[in-house]
């Protein structure tokens, strides 16, 4: 990504610790071009007019990943190819905390109305898919309202990538930081966005439909 959306003009992107969550957001692989965005179900989203590129991760093939979860799709992704598995871990709407490294392990959730239990069910797996499957439980009980539970606060001038505009809801809304530059003279702040979106569908990169000539950043004094 950090080949293809260069900042404004006058603008240097902000510093990214290498191996940082902020610099593997940066480096997000992008599909060639502005292809389509496509639904989980191969059929195309019926509007095409508010993304700038299109992030090459799969949707999978149910409608799960919608917004909250392309925020908790990636983080997660990060945090296993940092194998730093006991950090994975997102709690379900319940309050109940799924952790990665319990299911690797065997266990699974057993879900009554509002009670979650995990019992040993299944055999140890450490393998990809089986991270997945994980994150597809995730995105079943989790949403935009329990993550919102999950994330502080921070005024928006602190913004840092990786940082996530949510509102908690049912349905809500999620949108993650996936950039951040600065002008150079006067130090303001521009930014890009990520989001997935109902159904669930392929996470791209918004456009700006307030300023075209900034698209797709997004000024820090936003309104």
């Amino acid at each position: 990504m950090a080949e293809r959306i260069i900042p404004p003009e006058g603008y240097g992107r902000l510093p990214a610790d290498s191996g940082s969550f902020a610099h593997w957001l940066r480096h997000l692989p992008l599909k060639p071009g502005r292809p389509d965005v496509f639904l989980y179900d191969g059929g195309r989203k019926l509007r095409q007019d508010v993304h700038h590129a299109v992030i090459d991760i799969d949707v999978g093939t149910r409608d799960l990943q919608q917004c909250a979860d392309a925020v908790i799709r990636l983080r997660a992704e990060y945090l296993w190819s940092r194998g730093q598995y006991g950090d994975i871990h997102f709690n379900f709407t319940s309050g109940d905390t799924a952790w990665y490294v319990n299911w690797r392990d065997g266990y699974r959730a057993i879900v009554d109305c509002d009670a979650v239990l995990w019992a040993a069910t299944a055999q140890p797996d450490t393998s990809y898919l089986n991270f997945r499957n994980y994150l597809d439980i995730v995105f079943t009980y989790a949403g935009s309202f329990s993550l919102s539970h999950e994330l502080d606060s921070v005024a928006v001038d602190r913004m840092q990538i990786g940082d996530v505009f949510i509102q908690g809801a049912f349905p809500g809304h999620a949108v993650i930081v996936v950039d951040t530059a600065v002008d150079t003279v006067s130090g303001n702040k521009v930014f890009l966005l990520a989001q997935s979106y109902m159904p669930a569908q392929n996470i791209h990169i918004l456009r700006n439909p307030r300023n075209t000539t900034l698209s797709p950043w997004y000024p820090l004094d936003f309104g």
